[in-house]
């Protein structure tokens, strides 16, 4: 199973010419989300399964061989996870309003496609959740961090916690002093149609 970032034109027809192209290689698309639409172009995201043997270079190279179509992102995707829509999350933060930022933490790696997340004490970065994937650690480093006050994306260096490959993550506030951190290794880059969805679901959490 992999996930792919791609940016197309905002046209009638190019949504199916790149999912016409994807099954010239044999990929099953799963699942087609619109990520952000800009003026004169979309970023979809494509959960596609591939049979064995067939090269991810393959299902790239159908992508960008249609004109003004550009791969963004390319990955690997834990088959399970799918692709969780946002008001899921709500019905059941709603239906268990005390544990809502916790459903949410747990939820936003298949919500936001990250490898990791975590809820943290916005004042001494005091681990609180944290899904399978994410640093094992009591606490994270606030000061490599910076403000958790406010939605914003983030640079981390390598070795930014002891043993840790540099990261992107996504920060955002709950309103009980906590943050929700969504972390991704190699990209793509948090947009900001990501950071809006992000900031909007703390907002109703915590």
């Amino acid at each position: 199973m992999f996930l792919l970032r791609v940016a197309l034109p905002d046209r009638p027809g190019s949504l199916g010419a790149v999912a016409t192209a994807m099954g010239t290689v044999g990929a099953d698309i799963q699942a087609v989300e619109i990520v952000e639409k800009y003026e004169g172009f979309a970023v979809d995201d494509f959960m596609v399964e591939v049979p064995l043997g067939t090269l991810p270079d393959a299902l790239i190279t159908s992508c960008t061989s249609i004109a003004g179509v550009t791969v963004l992102w390319f990955s690997h995707y834990p088959e399970g996870w799918g692709l969780q829509a946002d008001v899921a999350v709500l019905d059941k933060m709603t239906e268990n309003p005390q544990e809502s930022a916790t459903i949410l933490t747990q939820a936003a790696p298949t919500v936001f496609r990250v490898h990791w997340a975590a809820q943290v004490d916005r004042a001494d970065g005091r681990v609180v959740a944290r899904t399978p994937m994410a640093p094992d650690a009591e606490t994270l480093p606030v000061a490599a961090l910076g403000r958790l006050d406010t939605a914003r994306s983030i640079e981390l260096a390598d070795e930014w916690l002891p043993g840790w490959p540099e990261m992107l993550v996504a920060a955002a506030p709950f309103r009980d002093g906590t943050a929700l951190l969504l972390a991704r290794k190699g990209g793509p880059a948090f947009i900001k149609s990501e950071l809006a969805r992000l900031r909007h679901l703390t907002s109703l959490s915590g």
